[in-house]
């Protein structure tokens, strides 16, 4: 009875285990079409990879947290709060631009000078940090620079470490 259990619960687990990898590996091919058209500076195919919206929602936190941090007085962080989603909104349109994200894309490998990763080696940079999101590290121990979440059936580019980025790639 006891090997009986063993064999099931081993089995569940190899099962699941194949599903988490299954699904890395679905998600390595939009996060590799995404680095493709960073690199080849496809707006079309990049679009089609990007969550503005999450994008920024992100900015505008990042915008008000900083606000929140500094010592301003007077109503002036208010203000800067209050201005926060206007100012998101330009920022968004203006850097969420395959030129904005080069950087990460020749961090993970993607340029012109090398040949591109497989899905595999992308897959396996993947973590979940949610059951519907992963990040992308250029190894198991990297940092995480990129955060996809799936929506529909893609897994689109929902967010970006600027700190993170500043510290590894030297911006």
């Amino acid at each position: 009875m006891r090997i009986r259990t063993l064999l099931t619960v081993s089995l569940a687990a190899v099962l699941l285990s194949a599903c988490a990898t299954a699904t890395r590996y679905d998600a390595a091919g939009d996060v590799h079409a995404l680095l493709v058209a960073i690199r080849n500076n496809d707006h079309a195919a990049f679009d089609a990879r990007v969550d503005r919206p999450a994008l920024k929602a992100e900015i505008e936190s990042q915008l008000v947290r900083k606000a929140r941090d500094a010592n301003m007085g007077g109503g002036w962080q208010a203000a800067v709060i209050a201005l926060a989603g206007p100012a998101a909104d330009i920022a968004g349109e203006a850097l969420v631009r395959p030129e904005t994200f080069r950087y990460a894309a020749n961090y993970y490998g993607y340029t012109p000078d090398k040949p591109i990763p497989d899905r595999l080696s992308i897959a396996a940079g993947l973590r979940y940090i949610g059951s519907d999101q992963v990040c992308a590290a250029k190894d198991k121990t990297g940092p995480c620079l990129l955060t996809f979440t799936l929506e529909g059936g893609t897994w689109r580019l929902s967010g970006f470490d600027a700190e993170t980025a500043k510290r590894h790639l030297k911006l």
